[in-house]
């Protein structure tokens, strides 16, 4: 059981009043107010535009990745940023994955989402979305023909972004009340950068004047 401090264990004391992960006796308590502010008055554009000049001159998404298309993108979510942080961002320097292009992103055994011979699934957008299972429920959600023509979330940013926002919604709101440790496993499993983002998720914190929890990279 994790206790509202976001330690873990068993007992009165974790399964007590603010239980974040049960089974608990009481009601978990939510990490922020639900529906409290808009998602473009916390993205502020002085708190994209520090994200964004954060990636060197010569980053591709140093243009392409823009406020705008971020809150285009966002429309289509009506409940994100109504739990949790705001923040649904990499850096913003990379649209497509390095050397990705020279990888087998394909499950060749998911007859439901098959691939499109030619076609790549490497890692494209903010959260770098990849795997043919993940292209084409994404396009049902977007509007693109995430099997036939994927290379269009590294070319459009709005569908960049919206991608980014399904797979936010599906993989990793549900366990952002688990601790920021949690949603690192739900986008890229054990990452070999934890500490990296641990500090970019703390300065942005910090810029956007909320607390952290204690369990960040368990």
């Amino acid at each position: 059981m994790l206790s509202q401090y976001g330690y873990c264990g068993t007992g009165t004391a974790y399964c007590g009043t603010g239980c974040r992960q049960g089974p608990c006796s009481s009601s978990p308590t939510p990490t922020t107010p639900s529906g409290s502010g808009s998602v473009a008055d916390i993205v502020t554009p002085g708190f994209f535009n520090g994200i964004i000049n954060q990636a060197p001159a010569g980053c591709a998404g140093k243009n392409f990745y823009t406020r705008n298309a971020f809150l285009s993108a966002v429309n289509s979510y009506s409940q994100f940023g109504k739990l949790g942080s705001a923040e649904a961002s990499k850096h913003f320097c990379y649209t497509e994955e390095i050397n990705g292009a020279s990888l087998n992103y394909c499950d060749a055994t998911n007859r439901q989402y098959p691939c499109v011979p030619g076609k790549k699934y490497h890692g494209r957008g903010p959260i770098q979305l990849s795997w043919n299972y993940n292209y084409r429920p994404a396009r049902k959600s977007n509007n693109f023909d995430g099997l036939n023509a994927p290379d269009i979330v590294s070319r459009d940013a709005v569908v960049s972004f919206k991608t980014a926002l399904w797979f936010w919604m599906n993989n990793v709101r549900p366990v952002v009340s688990q601790g920021f440790g949690a949603t690192i496993r739900a986008i890229s499993g054990n990452s070999g950068a934890v500490q990296a983002r641990v500090k970019y998720y703390r300065d942005y914190c910090g810029q956007l004047g909320v607390s952290t929890e204690n369990n960040l990279s368990c």
